[in-house]
């Protein structure tokens, strides 16, 4: 569940008005001031505490500026209650202007934090009346707090213009704290009206100049922004990462408040993974945290939590009590109930089938079109479903559609691929449960157009982009004739949490079947893939996971499979990291010189097999002919650390597959031309064949940022690296692209998009075929394997028919290489 009130973590920063004070007091005092900067608050409140009992009878100016900072800290560390007590502790109107400045604006802060907003906006008028008079430093804070109170009445427009008039003031007074600070407020506040990429880009700025002051609560506190970010974007891995991250550095500068807050947000990770145990264990320890600074803020984000949490566990009567104890918490004084607590409340009533109640709560933020976009993702399907139990079919159906054209409209906001890919996270559990209302009304060709309108929508649109028309998906999808055209049987897979699907599409018919849920499924594979990566031989040992999977996605369809033709596997989730061929299937094969005795062989033996993004995709394809072919071939680079070697089989894989073409059709780069710049220079959209001999680097966090190892070229440390983010933007027209590397298929998948990589991006950048490697190749198999290939492919045979015959010569090559980790790591990708 997403909540949009949860990092109210704007910060200000006041800097002292410097005088020429005792030398000993301002020492002292920029030495705590700097612990203060650099996220040492516990010891900066030392300090200044210190400070002003040292200073406080003979020198009271500066025991004014000590005084001050020790409210400041105490505000930071979330202790609201002491930074007023400290404030009420000296008549800051008598030491100077400024000085009453910082002490109001300080005290406002507090008291919005402790729920006085009425009281805080007085105090920040008065302070904000002074700055009108004249110019003083403390007067950038003020611009901050005015930000922070408006963002707290969600004039999000007013709170960004204030902090970027506090981003002009910083600059111009050459404060690099105030900057970094209001940096961070912009990209806080871009967060709140769903501008991922300006949030992005803020939250960026403000943690390099953190870095470059040296402002370690700054770079936490940016940390855990961006991990927010990631949050809403769907990318939960990243998210937790940054949270995580920023919860400890919190915990070691001894600030309550903000582990507090970090540990919340990764409780929030945790329940939507479904690890209910360890999201409870931080939203409790959070609450205690909350309860020992008496932030009412905080306590009441934590019985939220906690409500909701209890709801989605079923334990309806302490979800009930909590939200008894945090209602009129929010509706005091005439306030209104938070979307979050609205979304909890609405849960708990459908489950005590109190419809009317539990429509009217989830109306509320369904209507509200200024709220997050992830909540009224959440809202909208849980009226759906609420339709659904009630047997409304109709009502339920135009909800989906309505809740998904609310994710398609922010979708369309978002400019880069890092925030598309992870965005369709968002959107898995609505496109599951209208999967699953259409196909409980035998709807079979309903429910597959809905499955692969989630699919490839990056891929898709940006080649549609680059390519300046519309996307393809306005046009209905006529799967029967996909399959004609392409004269293979598909197969089309969905994943869900309760029920998954498979269609089989032959130009006759299209037939939908039930499979296991998507955890059993998952389990299996992730069983069978550690085999396989273990030099097991599944037909030898019999694998159970291997024939478990096969039974369960392929035997149901297997009638509809014309013997020997193409079969495309339009995968989905944890299956991205399948290869379908190494499945096991019951019997001897059929190939001549299989053992007629065998009891079980692989599914490769029995058909060629590739992947398919999408049929919408898939659909569009175009058969490319090989007439006047042309291969650009890199490798065999100069080694650019101990951690990427030169390998002798390098060289050898580059001689045979120089052998297949004729020297005026072949462009070489190897050695120390095998650069980076030496393919973008090379005008590869010219070329029919793309082959790549070397290293690669698959990055998980961030897959745009895997790369190939090539040659470097430049006094860049990272000049060998073809990164995936520069492919995509190449555009070619290769008939293949091949990446003889490991992991070239990448080792994340996102939802809709299967495993993003170095493939990925090739695919993006306009290859029609692409064949990678899903996990390490081996240095002595695959240049046999690439020459077999390249043979095959010489004699006339398709892309994927000649990797089928390659993989097959392994396979009964009755050597180890037999064995599916050899052969089977490299996957094809066909998208059209």
């Amino acid at each position: 569940m997403h909540y949009a009130w949860r990092l109210l973590l704007l910060l200000f920063i006041l800097f002292p008005l410097k005088d020429s004070g005792a030398i000993s007091a301002q020492f002292e005092y920029e030495h705590a001031r700097q612990l203060f900067v650099r996220g040492d608050l516990e010891g900066s409140q030392q300090e200044a505490e210190q400070g002003y009992e040292r200073f406080q009878t003979y020198d009271p100016k500066w025991a004014s500026e000590f005084l001050l900072l020790k409210a400041e800290t105490q505000l930071q560390r979330g202790m609201y209650d002491d930074a007023l007590r400290t404030l009420r502790d000296r008549n800051f109107e008598a030491d100077s202007e400024d000085a009453l400045i910082r002490s109001l604006t300080i005290e406002s802060i507090a008291l919005l934090r402790q729920q006085q907003p009425a009281l805080a906006e007085e105090k920040l008028a008065q302070a904000s009346d002074l700055c009108k008079a004249a110019t003083f430093t403390s007067c950038g804070g003020v611009l901050q707090a005015r930000g922070i109170l408006a963002g707290r009445d969600e004039n999000f427009q007013q709170a960004r213009e204030l902090f970027l008039a506090a981003h002009v003031f910083a600059e111009a007074h050459h404060d690099g704290y105030l900057d970094a600070s209001a940096l961070l407020n912009l990209g806080w506040t871009a967060l709140q009206v769903d501008h991922f990429d300006e949030a992005l880009d803020w939250l960026r700025a403000a943690t390099r100049i953190s870095g470059e002051i040296g402002a370690e609560d700054l770079k936490e506190k940016c940390s855990g922004n961006l991990g927010w970010t990631y949050y809403q974007l769907g990318d939960d891995e990243r998210a937790l990462q940054q949270f995580s991250d920023a919860e400890e550095t919190a915990s070691h500068a001894g600030n309550l408040r903000f582990q507090m807050k970090w540990l919340s947000t990764a409780g929030y990770v945790y329940q939507d993974s479904g690890d209910f145990p360890r999201a409870l264990d931080c939203y409790r320890k959070a609450f205690l945290f909350a309860k020992q600074l008496d932030s009412k803020e905080d306590i009441k984000i934590g019985l939220e939590d906690l409500a909701h949490l209890s709801v989605v566990n079923e334990n309806l009567n302490e979800a009930g009590a909590y939200i008894d104890q945090v209602a009129p918490m929010e509706s005091a004084g005439g306030g209104e109930l938070s979307p979050d607590l609205m979304l909890t409340k609405g849960m708990l009533a459908a489950a005590l089938d109190r419809d009317e109640e539990a429509e009217a709560d989830f109306r509320s933020v369904w209507n509200n079109r200024d709220n997050l976009t992830t909540l009224r993702l959440y809202a909208g399907s849980e009226l759906a479903r609420l339709y659904e139990s009630q047997r409304r079919p109709g009502a339920a159906e135009q909800m989906y559609k309505s809740t998904l054209a609310v994710y398609e409209s922010a979708r369309a906001t978002l400019r880069e691929e890092e925030e598309q890919l992870p965005f369709g996270a968002n959107a898995t559990q609505v496109y599951d449960d209208y999967i699953r209302l259409m196909a409980g009304q035998k709807r079979t060709g309903d429910a597959l157009a809905i499955a692969d309108r989630s699919r490839a929508r990056t891929l898709e649109q940006g080649l549609d982009a680059d390519a300046g028309i519309s996307s393809s998906r306005s046009a209905s999808i006529d799967p029967r004739r996909t399959a004609q055209n392409a004269d293979a049987t598909l197969l089309f897979y969905w994943l869900g949490e309760k029920q998954s699907y498979l269609w089989t599409i032959t130009p006759a018919r299209v037939t939908m079947f039930l499979l296991p849920p998507r955890e059993q499924i998952a389990s299996h594979v992730k069983s069978y893939s550690n085999a396989i990566l273990n030099f097991q031989d599944p037909r030898a040992d019999g694998n159970q996971d291997g024939l478990w999977l096969y039974n369960a996605l392929v035997a149901p369809a297997r009638a509809w499979i014309q013997p020997r033709k193409p079969v495309v596997i339009l995968d989905d989730g944890t299956l991205s990291q399948l290869n379908f061929d190494t499945l096991l299937v019951p019997g001897p094969g059929s190939v001549k010189d299989n053992d007629a005795n065998a009891t079980k062989h692989y599914l490769i033996e029995d058909f060629p097999l590739v992947s398919a993004p999408s049929l919408a995709m898939f659909g569009a394809r175009k058969n490319t002919r090989d007439r006047g072919a042309r291969m650009l071939l890199l490798g065999d680079p100069v080694s650019p650390s101990r951690d990427f070697p030169s390998l002798p089989l390098f060289a050898y894989e580059m001689t045979k597959i120089e052998g297949r073409f004729s020297k005026d059709r072949l462009t070489v780069f190897s050695g120390v031309q095998a650069t980076p710049a030496a393919y973008l220079a090379s005008h590869p959209s010219q070329y029919t064949y793309i082959h790549f001999v070397s290293h690669a680097i698959a990055s998980k966090n961030d897959p745009l940022d895997s790369a190939i190892v090539l040659s470097g070229s430049s006094a860049d440390e990272n000049s060998f690296k073809l990164y995936a983010r520069e492919i995509i933007k190449e555009h070619i027209d290769a008939r293949l692209v091949t990446i003889s590397a490991c992991y070239g298929s990448g080792t994340r998948y996102y939802a809709g998009e299967g495993l993003v990589g170095l493939s990925w991006a090739f695919l993006r950048a306009g290859a029609h075929r692409v064949i990678g490697a899903l996990w390490e190749v081996s240095d002595t198999s695959t240049p046999r394997l690439m020459d077999s290939f390249y043979g095959n492919l010489a004699n006339g045979n398709s892309p994927e028919s000649s990797l089928r015959n390659a993989k097959l010569d392994l396979i009964h090559s009755r050597s180890r290489f037999s064995l599916p980790f050899y052969w089977a790591v490299f996957q094809m990708y066909d998208r059209e």
